[in-house]
């Protein structure tokens, strides 16, 4: 069976900054392999087509610039925030909130959002919501272990079980 709309995918994968030979990112092995619906929009859509028709026992290896993964760094995703917004009792819990940490917080629609904190003035902290891999180009590889239909519950939910 081939990979394609509402198939379940499993696979294991090695994610690489640039190249085959870049820094490792994130690695899948075959005990708990990534398994996920093909073609309902969860995942980067140059990442789907590149596994579009492989099947089961099939290798992979390709790249992804930076545009087809996580987008440019946007300079407006750097935000000085009024350092009230951390304060508990007036004070800010220098242990908890520190340049370089990452701080889960909310978008104005209410989605959880994390943002990388750059400094931390007098009045406000400066915070970087870009996504860790943007402006990064990045290379997958990996084997398909299982490609089948999807249930009628998968395609109801919109993800695999």
């Amino acid at each position: 069976m081939k990979i394609g709309k509402d198939k379940v995918v499993s696979l294991t994968y090695e994610l690489r900054l640039e190249n085959a030979e870049g820094e490792m990112v994130q690695k899948v092995e075959k005990d708990r392999p990534f398994v996920y619906l093909f073609g309902v929009g969860g995942l980067l859509p140059a990442f789907e087509a590149s596994l579009k028709d492989k099947g089961e026992g099939d290798s992979f290896a390709f790249g992804l610039t930076s545009e087809e993964a996580c987008g440019p760094i946007e300079d407006e995703a750097v935000i000085a925030l009024d350092k009230k917004i951390f304060e508990v009792d007036g004070k800010m819990d220098e242990e908890l909130y520190k340049v370089g940490q990452v701080v889960p917080m909310q978008n104005d629609q209410g989605q959880p959002i994390h943002g990388v904190i750059l400094e931390i003035a007098e009045e406000t902290v400066t915070m970087d919501f870009n996504h860790p891999l943007a402006g990064k180009d990045l290379h997958f590889s990996g084997d398909i272990l299982e490609v089948r239909e999807a249930t009628e519950e998968e395609l109801e939910h919109g993800h695999a079980h």
